[in-house]
């Protein structure tokens, strides 16, 4: 078990980015991985914001692992072999799809509870 804690902050201009928080004793430097396709990320920073008491992990997504389908990455530290948090991208024609039939399911609800409201209307006026 990790004495480490990340919480997801935003995902901005592709880089995806977090707060890393220690809850144990002592002081420590993190050893933070992130992987894709069980391939470590290049470029991942963790950056200790004294003040605070937190470091700041910056994941830059790489446009080579951004392709149709669900692309997943996993944060973990790499001393206590543990995954600290993790994110994924979706995209393509098979998301675009979903989405469609999605909305398609919305309409017909909003179409049947249309009916119900104006069939109301007319037995209570």
């Amino acid at each position: 078990m990790s004495d480490l804690k990340l919480i997801k902050t935003r995902l901005f201009e592709g880089v995806w980015e977090g707060q890393l928080t220690h809850e144990g004793d002592g002081n420590t430097q993190p050893d933070i991985e992130v992987t894709h396709l069980e391939r470590p990320l290049a470029g991942v920073e963790v950056i200790e914001n004294e003040e605070a008491g937190y470091w700041v992990v910056r994941v830059p997504i790489p446009a080579e692992v951004i392709t149709d389908g669900i692309q997943t990455f996993l944060i973990r530290d790499k001393r206590a072999d543990v995954v600290l948090n993790s994110f994924a991208l979706m995209s393509g024609e098979a998301l675009g799809y979903d989405i469609r039939t999605e909305m398609t399911l919305l309409r017909e609800e909003l179409d049947m509870l249309k009916r119900a409201f104006r069939r109301h209307c007319l037995e209570t006026s």
